[in-house]
């Protein structure tokens, strides 16, 4: 992945109040909680080039480098708030890492490659599981993982034991749980229209500061 630097400075301003006039100055607040000293520091970014750093990235979990006032700190972005109209962020929350121990995330699976079941078969695919958690080294994180999905057959289902992510990474989902299974047509129940879609899972909760605004 990248190098992704973010400008940051210290703040001392606390309360809605007082992040509100941050944001209408053009600044994201944020927090930073502490890994060797326990706590948490509170910074804010200027939102341009925050918005530039993050452009092309579509995960809300990286590692970044945090520039706190000339201080470099590798952190992983555990959440990123946005605004309910404007989808703009108002409040980051970063975790301070070191770079050789390894950390647990939760990555996005994305299907690839069309199913044997589905393409000879007249099946139909169903993603069961959307993401998967596993530990790695901060500098190894990935925004997802492709999962080939070509080999699946009629009533055939993927589990994550089967799952083939690297040495790099080491799962820590449950081997049993299905990520994705090919069910012959008669199997599938039919649509009952607009009230039957999903809404959109969240990939990332994070932690959340005590000092949200």
């Amino acid at each position: 992945m990248d190098q992704i630097k973010i400008e940051a400075h210290a703040r001392a301003e606390q309360g809605t109040g007082a992040v509100r006039r941050l944001r209408r100055a053009g600044m994201i607040p944020g927090s930073v909680m502490k890994m060797k000293k326990g706590g948490t520091e509170l910074v804010k970014m200027p939102w341009h080039p925050f918005m530039m750093a993050m452009r092309g990235h579509a995960s809300k979990q990286l590692l970044v480098t945090l520039d706190i006032d000339g201080r470099e700190v590798p952190a992983l972005m555990r959440e990123m708030q946005n605004d309910v109209l404007s989808g703009t962020p108002i409040h980051v929350d970063f975790s301070e890492v070191s770079l050789s121990e390894k950390v647990r995330i939760r990555v996005p699976l994305y299907m690839t490659g069309e199913a044997t079941g589905v393409k000879l078969g007249g099946g139909v695919l169903e993603q069961v599981l959307r993401t998967i958690e596993v530990d790695c080294l901060p500098t190894d994180i990935v925004e997802k993982f492709d999962i080939d999905i070509s080999s699946l057959g009629l009533d055939q289902t993927l589990f994550v034991r089967d799952l083939k992510l690297g040495d790099k990474f080491t799962i820590a989902t449950r081997g049993e749980l299905a990520v994705a299974t090919v069910k012959a047509p008669d199997d599938v129940p039919a649509a009952a229209g607009p009230a039957a879609e999903k809404a959109p899972e969240v990939i990332n909760k994070g932690k959340k500061d005590e000092e949200k605004k």
